[in-house]
């Protein structure tokens, strides 16, 4: 049952909007043994993270259109005064699109600061209308991007390469929260 919990916790965590793998992967780095007295390997906790932050996009991406689909339908003032704006914004969005593609949006999603992400990235990938093979693509590869950079972060400060007074370490491992 620990166990069981200790993986929703890494999955609630990296569906967290601002936060996502890049509070998981410490999570489980670093807080799992104190919390659900459980450990796991480094690799499984980075795979369970990935996997939820890549379905988090996938989820986002999908439910958009049904939802502004709705509001159109439904919400004549979203149909008249927002929607032309975002059709709009696509057109004139559309060559920068063309000229960075899913690297453009993979980098965007992979940055591992707040306010990048996989739901943001969704989101943009959306309303520059992306579509959903290309942001698929962008999505993966911006996670993968972010999980190697914070995984490598929490590596280094496991194994003690991170000095005990750094900003970094202090950033990552928070012993009050840690602790309980």
């Amino acid at each position: 049952m620990q166990l069981f919990l200790a993986i929703l916790t890494l999955v609630f965590f990296s569906f967290l909007p601002l936060l996502e793998l890049r509070a998981s992967i410490p999570i489980g780095f670093f807080a799992l043994h104190a919390w659900f007295g459980v450990s796991l390997a480094w690799w499984w906790v980075v795979a369970i993270c990935v996997a939820a932050n890549i379905l988090q996009g996938i989820v986002v991406y999908e439910i958009l259109l049904p939802i502004l689909a709705l509001l159109r339908r439904h919400w004549t003032w979203f149909a008249t005064k927002v929607w032309p704006h975002v059709e709009k914004r696509q057109e004139k969005l559309r060559p920068v699109v063309e000229k960075y593609g899913e690297w453009g949006l993979a980098i965007f999603i992979g940055v591992p600061l707040p306010g990048t992400g996989a739901l943001t990235g969704a989101v943009g990938a959306f309303l520059l209308g992306f579509d959903r093979r290309r942001f698929y693509l962008a999505n993966a590869a911006g996670v993968l991007i972010a999980a190697v950079a914070v995984t490598v972060l929490c590596l280094l400060i496991q194994e003690g390469a991170v000095a005990e007074d750094s900003w970094l370490r202090s950033l990552f491992l928070n012993e009050k929260l840690i602790q309980h």
